[in-house]
């Protein structure tokens, strides 16, 4: 039996709800983000029950030029392998019975709740795809402590802008690929957002007198997965860019070749092995990629396009891309990022 805890709707939480007429009205999602990452990014079964082992070849095997009667020694490659694991994002509504009966629409209710949740799941998830952390076990490992040391074997594929101060931020060029750089979800399991509309059910409250039953409509939400690197070389990592120093540039000013982030993508698109058979996306936040917008208004002088082209839904979007590659925007991609060195 559910246990109904202080995190629920309440009669003041239900009449914000509602329109003059007293129907639910359409709540302007003003907490809402965009994090293009998770409409752009592959995803794939993993092959185990809790996420993904990777092969690594990480030695070639030894050969040699051979004189006549005269043999070689044999040899062979190494390989590793690397276990990914996945993480399961879950959370549960519990709405009173005769609170969402009020209105005589339980179903509208109930869906204009199921967006903010749906919300909060999308924005978490893009979260944990750049800042998850292994000492957070129940997460899986974002891309921003897989590149974080220069002096890494990924070290190289760490550009860094000069940045310094505590209002930093990056821009991340991923080449998503099934051997390169996807997302996962466990075997056997499904892709994507699992939602469970369980209905009218009994749960126990805890405001109140503890223990006391009541009536509640319980929805249940659920997303099972991971992120798996299977080749370091197709993400590159832009650091340390300082955002009061991006302020005062435009298309045609810079500071120094170091900090002028055109030129920090360019050398970017270089880190990754190839582009064919590959989908590289740029991800940045909204203060970077103003700038870039703005540079993009000085054709003769920079590599940045805005386009028309149309989304997965057929509608006509201007789409800025830098070198055909398109640059989207990611909102949960801070500005108060660690330095990196």
């Amino acid at each position: 039996m559910a246990t109904l805890g202080s995190n629920v709707l309440t009669l003041t939480d239900w009449a914000k709800r509602l329109d003059p007429k007293g129907k639910v009205d359409k709540t302007v999602e003003i907490l809402s983000q965009t994090n293009e990452i998770l409409t752009d990014m592959l995803w794939k079964e993993g092959n185990l029950p809790t996420g993904h082992r990777t092969t690594i070849r990480t030695g070639l095997p030894t050969v040699y030029w051979r004189l006549m009667n005269q043999g070689v020694a044999p040899s062979k490659s190494t390989t590793a392998q690397v276990d990914e694991q996945c993480g399961m994002l879950e959370a549960w509504s519990e709405v009173d019975k005769d609170l969402a009966e009020l209105n005589g629409n339980v179903g509208a209710f109930r869906l204009n709740e199921a967006q903010a949740f749906l919300e909060a799941m999308n924005q978490e998830m893009a979260d944990t795809m750049f800042y998850g952390t292994a000492s957070n076990p129940e997460e899986f490992v974002g891309l921003e402590a897989r590149y974080s040391d220069t002096s890494a074997t990924n070290g190289q594929n760490i550009l860094l802008a000069g940045g310094s101060g505590a209002d930093n931020s990056s821009v991340y060029l991923v080449g998503w690929g099934g051997n390169e750089c996807h997302g996962i979800f466990p075997k056997g399991s499904k892709a994507g957002i699992m939602h469970e509309d369980l209905g009218l059910v009994t749960v126990e409250t805890t405001a109140g007198i503890a223990g006391n039953r009541m009536r509640a409509y319980q929805d249940h939400w659920q997303w099972k997965s991971g992120l798996v690197v299977q080749d370091w070389r197709y993400v590159v990592r832009i650091a340390n860019i300082d955002i009061s120093d991006l302020a005062g540039l435009s298309g045609t000013q810079e500071t120094t070749d170091s900090t002028f982030l055109p030129k920090l993508m360019s050398r970017a698109i270089d880190r990754l092995p190839k582009l064919r058979g590959i989908k590289p996306v740029f991800y940045c936040n909204r203060s970077v990629k103003s700038l870039l917008r703005v540079a993009a208004l000085e054709k003769s002088t920079s590599a940045v396009t805005i386009e028309p082209g149309l989304n997965q839904f057929g509608e006509t979007i201007h789409e800025m891309k830098f070198l055909g590659i398109p640059v989207r925007t990611v909102d949960r991609l801070t500005e108060t990022e660690s330095l990196v060195s």
